[in-house]
């Protein structure tokens, strides 16, 4: 294994140390339990995500305006613990409400609910929405139906605007659903990732191979199927992207071409041109577009689609000022 870490068991705390270095103007880090907050809190709706490290800056480096107020950080691919969902969600607490942001994989379901559980004793309202837009497969080795994934940033986007400009728990509610509604996503890799905390990669693929379909965790795809060419791989992944929510020709979408963490922005930005040359034959017009790494997988090589039905009220929620360590525009 060759990795820039020190101990495999510090990995997390030490990365959490280095995010409170860069990034002290946006956000605070709470080590005991793990929890990452705003910096500067706001009064409204709060809106707290998390999950398994490794995915970064999913979901730490959504804290800040316009997005998350706290963040819970677990292990490498492992769910963080309900007593650091409660003690996040209780840190950010204004009395107006908090909306807990879920991907759709059975340790968070879990543990995010029994935090719930345990803020409703002490009289906060909290919310739950979940996320599950994977479109490759369902039921898979993490899941109870479709997994989490790429729009879990989408609408961290949408429904922190919405909070931010004082909305009520009801009404970002309603935003969360329609990014769960709406939202579709599916990825492809290269090569597998390796775990610290294991040392050798999570699974076998050769290297004239790929996995179709893949979980941000390794999970397995559709289907392991020989290398093809990026075009080749864009219309494959596409077309179920865009037809699972009914999109049809003169509708309008945000796409995000996400990196899975080792993929080269040349080859994302390659990607992408096809993505919206794909759509606009179907009549389907991008109008706006992330691309990047923004939900990843280690080092994985490889990439996701990620389509967002929009309408006026959604890119005016899209548009409205960022600040954090992973998104900022507008301020």
């Amino acid at each position: 294994m060759k990795k820039l870490i020190n101990n495999p068991d510090n990995v997390v705390k030490e990365a959490l140390q280095g995010m409170q270095a860069a990034h002290g103007d946006i956000l605070k880090v709470n080590f005991e339990p793990a929890f990452i907050t705003r910096k500067n809190p706001k009064k409204g709706v709060a809106i707290v995500s998390g999950g398994g490290s490794g995915h970064e800056p999913m979901h730490g480096g959504f804290v800040g305006l316009g997005m998350l107020d706290a963040a819970c950080p677990g292990a490498v691919f492992t769910s963080p613990t309900p007593d650091q969902m409660e003690a996040a969600t209780k840190a950010v607490d204004a009395g107006k409400g908090v909306i807990h942001l879920v991907k759709n994989y059975t340790g968070d379901i879990m543990n995010f609910q029994m935090a719930a559980d345990m803020c409703a004793s002490d009289n906060i309202k909290v919310e739950t929405v979940v996320i599950d837009d994977d479109v490759a497969v369902k039921d898979s080795l993490y899941t109870a139906g479709r997994r989490g994934v790429g729009s879990t940033v989408l609408t961290e986007k949408i429904i922190g605007a919405s909070a931010e400009r004082g909305d009520d728990l009801t009404t970002v509610v309603k935003w969360a659903n329609y990014c769960k509604d709406n939202g579709r996503s599916m990825g492809m890799a290269l090569t597998s990732c390796t775990l610290p905390s294991v040392g050798k990669p999570i699974f076998e693929i050769g290297d004239d191979e790929i996995e179709m379909g893949v979980g941000i965790h390794g999970e397995p795809g559709r289907e392991r199927m020989k290398l093809k060419s990026a075009n080749e791989l864009v219309d494959m992944m596409i077309e179920p992207v865009l037809s699972d929510t009914g999109l049809k020709n003169g509708d309008e979408v945000i796409l995000m071409l996400n990196g899975m963490g080792g993929t080269p922005l040349i080859e994302l930005y390659l990607l992408y041109n096809r993505a919206v040359e794909t759509a606009g034959k179907k009549g389907i017009k991008v109008v706006r577009s992330l691309v990047g790494n923004y939900i990843t997988s280690l080092e994985m090589q490889g990439f996701s689609v990620t389509t967002l039905k929009a309408n006026s009220d959604i890119l005016k929620l899209w548009d409205a000022p960022v600040h954090t360590a992973g998104l900022r525009w507008g301020v």
